[in-house]
């Protein structure tokens, strides 16, 4: 529900933010004109430790769902899961159109039938202008780590609007599709009024390296290979599969691509002509223990150490196909995602226990960044000029770094706003004010299972893996609530040291007792009498060993 929103006054235009601000994911901005709502990126983010058995995580669409008929559809900026990950699940409950680039809705469109959706998917290019409602919309190239990514301009009554995307500058780009600043500034000179622009590496100094580096060091590493190379990278990142697959051309090595995504994702980019892959380059993995592996390379998903990926189930020595061996070469070709240190790590040092010689982040230029750095922000924010200012894409000390590049290229201080998910923000007469806020919360999908996971099963769930559980179970007699039998106990998980003596006979004594002290009461209701049971062994663990398992009572009425 939304809390101290009312209507929009006429002329305002609203953004609201469900999700990418104060994070890193979810990204999902929604605009909204004369009572019509246009979706901005629907990403989705993906766990971390404190949220244990949880697959992926959503925005909520709760308040969009309060009015379906108001919004009219969504715009991609590109195709990474943190921007489209959650329309499989948002178009299920919202029969609107898809606007995106060719690459980026083939993309999608390969996502959207393993959920058998058929959503109206509508092609737009960079320099292209267009319009969706009341919304008119202009497209500029924006150089990323993706092709075909781009930023949005939408011009309203209000005023006019940029929403950058995911971006960089990188001058040199492999597919020669660098961001387009010159656009741009031509639309500085008409006004912005509002600029959202991308925070990522808001605290990195600098510029970004060209991507044309990581294809440098990539050749050195594959020249100096003995034998097979084994490659991991993100499945979206078309750039950098492309100058990994030169490179195993010109050394006369074959290309097997493993990875469900990976085969997917290549397969679309080589079909639209954004992937170009020399003839006779690629075998099917199956054929890899046919070939020499000094030949070949093994092109893999799991650079981010991410369980039964490729590359982990390898570390692991338990994938069908590829077997590392000493002397092989292994490249995480990658940035290390926060929260994914100890799984990336633990992969390194498994791979390294084979023998293999491992390269990544930390010890050659294997991998640069597709999001802009100081550098290339402040050019931005020069060039644009722009009236209000307010930075996405980026945990709330990016958000906070950018505010200040802002700031420093003479944006007025009262003219910058920084947000968090669930703020909305009202531009009126070109001036940007906080309007209220609306319901953002996560929504965890767990299995088949969306949004039933919530924080008190997550807190269950992290006292399971890190306490274990103790099960406490007892008959009694239904009219009385006399103890029959028990209390028995079994536990799971739950350690406890042998000085602490016979804790688990002592818990039962403690248990016994409760209960027939309730019994003596007159209580016989299973629930009070659960409660009396966790109560007790609770606090005798509590006191004897400082932890505090989960405890799960039974009651058997008879």
């Amino acid at each position: 529900m939304t809390e101290g929103l009312g209507p929009a006054p006429t002329g305002a235009t609203r953004v609201a933010f469900l999700g990418g601000l104060g994070e890193i994911g979810r990204n999902c901005a929604v605009v909204e004109l004369d009572g019509a709502r246009l979706l901005i990126d629907c990403g989705l983010a993906f766990p971390d430790a404190d949220q244990p058995g949880v697959d992926i995580i959503l925005p909520d669409f709760t308040w969009l769902a309060e009015e379906p008929e108001r919004v009219v559809g969504v715009v991609l900026t590109h195709a990474h899961e943190d921007h489209m990950g959650a329309l499989p699940y948002f178009l299920r409950d919202f029969d609107v159109p898809v606007y995106g680039t060719r690459l980026s809705l083939a993309m999608l469109s390969a996502k959207l039938e393993e959920h058998q959706l058929n959503p109206s998917l509508v092609e737009v290019a960079a320099g292209q202008r267009t319009s969706l409602g009341p919304f008119d919309l202009e497209f500029y190239a924006m150089s990323h780590s993706i092709p075909d990514g781009m930023a949005v301009a939408l011009r309203t009554p209000a005023g006019t609007i940029v929403h950058t995307g995911d971006f960089k500058m990188d001058l040199t780009p492999i597919d020669g599709r660098p961001t387009d600043l010159g656009g741009l500034a031509r639309l500085a000179g008409e006004g912005i009024d509002l600029l959202l622009s991308d925070s990522t590496n808001a605290d990195q100094p600098g510029f970004i390296v060209s991507e044309v580096e990581v294809g440098r060091a990539l050749e050195d590493i594959f020249e100096a290979a003995r034998r097979r190379i084994v490659i991991a990278c993100f499945a979206s990142h078309v750039h950098r599969v492309q100058q990994i697959l030169d490179a195993a051309a010109r050394l006369g090595r074959k290309v097997a691509l493993v990875g469900r995504s990976m085969i997917r994702n290549m397969r679309v980019a080589s079909d639209l002509g954004y992937l170009r892959i020399p003839a006779g380059l690629l075998i099917p993995m199956e054929e890899l223990q046919a070939v020499d592996p000094a030949g070949t390379v093994v092109l893999c998903t799991g650079s981010q150490g991410e369980p039964y990926s490729a590359l982990t189930l390898m570390a692991g020595r338990d994938h069908k196909w590829v077997r590392i061996e000493p002397g092989d070469t292994v490249v995480l070709s990658s940035s290390l995602i926060p929260g994914n240190e100890a799984a990336v790590y633990r992969t390194i040092n498994d791979l390294a226990r084979l023998g293999a010689e491992v390269y990544h982040k930390g010890n050659a230029r294997v991998h640069v960044s597709g999001h802009a750095a100081q550098g290339e922000l402040t050019l931005l924010l020069s060039t644009l000029r722009p009236g209000n200012f307010l930075p996405v894409h980026g945990e709330y000390r990016h958000l906070a770094q950018h505010a200040r590049l802002a700031e420093a290229t003479g944006v007025p201080r009262e003219r910058i706003l920084i947000c968090e998910d669930g703020d909305v923000v009202e531009l009126v007469d070109g001036k940007a004010t906080r309007a209220g806020q609306v319901r953002a919360g996560m929504v965890f999908v767990d299995g088949l299972g969306i949004g039933d996971v919530g924080d008190a099963v997550l807190r269950d769930r992290r006292k399971l893996g890190g306490e274990g559980f103790v099960h406490v179970l007892v008959t009694i007699e239904s009219q009385t609530g006399k103890v029959l039998a028990g209390p028995d106990i079994v536990t799971r998980g739950f350690v406890y040291e042998p000085e602490s003596g016979d804790l688990i006979e002592e818990a039962k004594a403690r248990v016994l007792d409760a209960l027939e002290r309730t019994a003596a009461d007159g209580v016989n209701d299973p629930m009070i009498l659960k409660q009396h049971m966790r109560s007790a062994a609770s606090a005798l663990f509590k006191e004897r060993t400082q932890r505090r398992p989960v405890i799960i009572p039974t009651v058997m009425e008879v």
